[in-house]
């Protein structure tokens, strides 16, 4: 999980480093677009995500002896799709508001899809350490 503890923090870099960028150099721009908006929900899902990432990549993947936990495979699959939805969405948001490329917007709830099955594998993952 030292992966995704790793990738969590950079995507976190990304997020504030977008966030800032959006909220000052591309500003004017994007409200001229009408866009604004949509560049910050993509900030907010893809900061919120990369957070959530950390704390599920902070979990551990076995018990004192080594052997596996219940529903560890189920973290590391939504920490994947958490990446696969931050990509996905939040990067359809940026590139239709900062560049303009609005044929993208089928690929805004692919992203959406992904991050909602890794909050269904948080959800069951912790279900399996608690019946164990």
């Amino acid at each position: 999980m030292s992966f995704y503890w790793f990738i969590s923090g950079l995507l976190g870099l990304i997020a504030v480093g977008l966030g800032a960028f959006g909220a000052h150099a591309l500003k004017p721009m994007l409200l001229e677009r009408g866009l604004l908006e949509a560049w910050h929900t993509g900030v907010l899902y893809h900061l919120v995500h990369a957070v959530a990432m950390l704390a599920v990549s902070l979990q551990p993947a076995t018990d004192t002896a080594g052997a596996p936990l219940p529903g560890a495979r189920l973290l590391r699959t939504a920490c994947t799709c958490w990446l696969v939805g931050i990509i996905l969405f939040s990067g359809s948001l940026y590139l239709m508001a900062g560049l303009g490329w609005s044929r993208l917007w089928p690929v805004t709830p692919l992203g959406g899809g992904a991050l909602l099955i890794g909050w269904a594998c948080v959800m069951l993952g912790g279900w399996k350490r608690t019946t164990r």
